[in-house]
């Protein structure tokens, strides 16, 4: 089945050019299929090239998946066309007021994780998120500093400055193999990194009803379940396309920013080389088998989506 999408968002032609089936609104509401609806709050600056990371992604299952795009209110980012934002983009404000459910829901990264959390002018508001998703969404995805804030709010687990930035590809291992999310894993994989901050492992075990399924000797723990919040942390970066790595280096190399070579990326660690991708098919799977699992455990009729916790696999 395809992800629906609207035709004039960028990631259609884009998808569709990979192979991906994409579908629009008129000929997806002729199948009698009800469609995982799956949100995406964009916090990233580049608004256009991560919703097309994660559309590919989701787009990739066999399930029907209906996206929605949508960002923070009052917020406005300077990297994206008014345009752009206005036609495809719903604020959160019009999202609760509506009272709109969906199967799950993905927060992303954003460039900020210098600042303490609650200075982040925009925290108020993804406070309310955050506890919006206990009543509105069944399953929650956060992802780089998007997973950070969420197990910092539901756990108080801290976030730490790092020496000196996490960059390139991690080799992680699986510490817990019989995970659905993790069906099909090898048992470690490589793992784009890119920041500035870490999750430490003792912080987690410390808190109450976290499992680490992902870690690394070198990056820290990578994912954490938290099935208590019906939620997923990731603070790495699957969905990153090939060149993503190395777009952030030529940046900060012309901007004269301090930045080593990305670790493991380069073939050699040479940085005139083209790049490798070797994460792809993991990214795949597990963003695959988060959508199985969503499409597993919530209910047909997505009202009930806040009001029963009951796995329906049972």
């Amino acid at each position: 089945m395809p992800i629906k999408l609207p035709r004039s968002l960028p990631a259609f032609d884009v998808l569709r050019d990979e192979g991906v089936m994409v579908m629009g609104r008129s000929a997806a509401e002729k199948q009698d299929i009800r469609p995982l609806r799956i949100g995406l709050l964009n916090l990233m600056p580049k608004k256009i090239q991560t919703e097309t990371q994660f559309a590919r992604l989701i787009g990739a299952s066999p399930l029907q998946v209906e996206l929605t795009l949508i960002r923070m209110t009052e917020h406005r980012t300077k990297t994206t066309s008014a345009a752009h934002m206005e036609a495809f983009y719903k604020p959160f404000a019009e999202v609760a007021e509506t009272g709109e459910k969906f199967d799950g829901l993905i927060i992303t990264g954003a460039p900020i994780e210098h600042l303490p959390f609650e200075e982040v002018t925009y925290w108020d508001e993804l406070t309310r998120v955050f506890g919006w998703t206990q009543t509105h969404v069944h399953s929650t995805f956060g992802v780089c500093w998007g997973g950070m804030a969420m197990i910092n709010h539901f756990h108080g687990v801290p976030k730490h400055m790092l020496p000196a930035k996490a960059f390139g590809c991690f080799r992680h291992q699986v510490t817990d193999p019989a995970s659905p999310y993790l069906r099909g894993f090898s048992d470690d994989c490589v793992i784009p990194v890119s920041r500035w901050t870490e999750m430490r492992q003792a912080d987690i075990d410390a808190a109450t009803g976290l499992r680490t399924l992902i870690g690394s000797p070198e990056a820290g723990p990578c994912l954490v379940e938290d099935p208590g919040h019906r939620a997923l942390y990731i603070f790495n970066h699957f969905e990153y396309d090939s060149d993503t790595l190395k777009q952030e280096y030529d940046r900060d190399v012309a901007q004269g920013t301090p930045i080593n070579v990305p670790v493991n990326y380069y073939p050699g660690d040479d940085p005139t080389r083209t790049p490798q991708n070797r994460w792809r098919s993991h990214a795949h799977l597990l963003y695959g088998n988060w959508l199985a699992e969503v499409y597993l455990t919530t209910p047909y009729d997505i009202d009930r989506i806040g009001q029963d916790s009951t796995d329906l696999r049972t």
